[in-house]
């Protein structure tokens, strides 16, 4: 193929299978908990990170990957401890990391980076072999935490109170689940991009529930439907000359539309009294 002679298309196509296991992964405990906003608003705070490290000449994923982190970690202690509700907190992230971003990007020598659309909504050729490297090992990070602990997450999205009277440590295992969506974002913004993402750990889970019976079955097809439309997002933005992150979202909105129109046909058929 084509596509495989070219490096960079190698690397995009391998951040994209990352991508695509991981989102959901994530996604799942995030629609279980009726947050799947949530990517939006550490996007945009991971928005400022990349200011700041454009401003500061640091490498922005790292810089991205610190913001992020804060914000998720800031947002779930007010979400348990504050008086302020879990909405307006992440009302308070979305415009707050935004206003952050454009307000340090405007310090920026040589104004707005050219390469700053990159970031918000993807690109296949930006993706180095060291950015790799990196979204390699958060990956493998977030993977291990959301299947390793995968048991103990459900519990807490599923019913909080009923995890405290059972005793696990339902503020630690929330604050991780918020670190790993962080980490989720940053991992993404090369290919999927930081305004984009939130649709990547949502809508793959949306379609599944339509599929499964169980949690785990959610969880899998979700992953299935993730890697698909993000490989397939990235093979394709590459032959019509689009950009990687909407391609995806487009791919994951049309099997999501896809499987909302077979299960509706479905359930319509099944509820049709017999003719015999």
């Amino acid at each position: 193929m084509e596509i495989l002679h070219y490096e960079f298309m190698q690397r995009a196509l391998i951040a994209a299978l990352l991508i695509g296991l991981t989102a959901p992964s994530v996604g799942v405990y995030l629609v279980q908990r009726r947050l799947s906003l949530i990517g939006d608003g550490l996007g945009h705070v991971a928005l400022a990170g990349v200011a700041a490290g454009v401003l500061t000449s640091t490498e922005p994923v790292w810089t991205a990957l610190v913001a992020a982190v804060a914000g998720a970690v800031a947002i779930e202690l007010i979400r348990a401890r504050g008086r302020t509700s879990g909405d307006v907190a992440l009302a308070v992230l979305f415009y707050g990391g935004i206003a952050g971003g454009v307000v340090l990007i405007s310090q920026a020598p040589g104004g707005t980076p050219a390469n700053l659309n990159s970031y918000l909504f993807g690109a296949i050729t930006t993706t180095s072999q060291g950015d790799l490297v990196v979204f390699a090992a958060l990956s493998l990070a977030v993977l291990a935490v959301t299947h390793g602990l995968g048991r103990y997450l459900f519990a807490v999205s599923n019913d909080e109170e009923y995890a405290t009277a059972s005793g696990l440590p339902v503020l630690t295992l929330n604050l991780l689940l918020a670190i790993v969506t962080a980490v989720t974002v940053v991992v993404s913004m090369r290919v999927v991009g930081l305004l984009l993402i939130s649709a990547l750990m949502i809508l793959p889970i949306a379609a599944a529930q339509l599929l499964a019976g169980s949690f785990r079955g959610t969880v899998l097809v979700g992953t299935a439907i993730g890697v698909v439309s993000s490989v397939a997002g990235v093979g394709t933005s590459y032959y019509t000359d689009t950009p990687s992150g909407g391609t995806i979202v487009l791919f994951a909105i049309a099997i999501f539309v896809l499987v909302a129109i077979g299960a509706a046909l479905r359930e319509r058929l099944g509820g049709r009294p017999s003719l015999g």
